[in-house]
């Protein structure tokens, strides 16, 4: 019988890290200004192969700077109608760390905000 993988398995499948640069950001800022906020919003090395997602300040768009092996590549996403949805932040909070499938949630238009995530059993972890 084939097994298929859980979301907490995917999630772990890669050392990526996901971080969403909770502020809106200026759209037409370029390659090297979202890197330069990355490292500044994120604390993280923009060349790390981490992913940074940015928002614009209406909702309606994204950004995702990652580096690929020999430079950065963008993603940028404008939707048509509505807004992403972002998980709640704290007014302090400048970066939050998402899993990959809340990156995925959000950009299949799902809130994050009416995901409930049920108790699990966690193992003890060892020292």
């Amino acid at each position: 019988m084939i097994s298929l993988p859980s979301l907490a398995q995917l999630d772990r499948a890669s050392a990526t890290r996901i971080w969403l640069c909770t502020g809106p950001t200026d759209m037409r800022r370029g390659f090297d200004r979202l890197a330069e906020q990355s490292r500044q919003v994120t604390r993280q090395d923009p060349q790390s192969g981490h992913v940074f997602v940015f928002r614009s300040r209406g909702g309606d768009r994204l950004k995702v700077l990652y580096w690929d092996k020999d430079g950065y590549c963008l993603w940028y996403k404008r939707l048509e109608e509505g807004t992403f949805k972002l998980p709640k932040v704290r007014s302090d909070q400048a970066a939050l760390e998402l899993r990959a499938s809340e990156l995925a949630m959000i950009l299949d238009g799902i809130d994050l905000a009416s995901v409930k995530r049920v108790k699990r059993y966690r193992r003890p972890q060892s020292d």
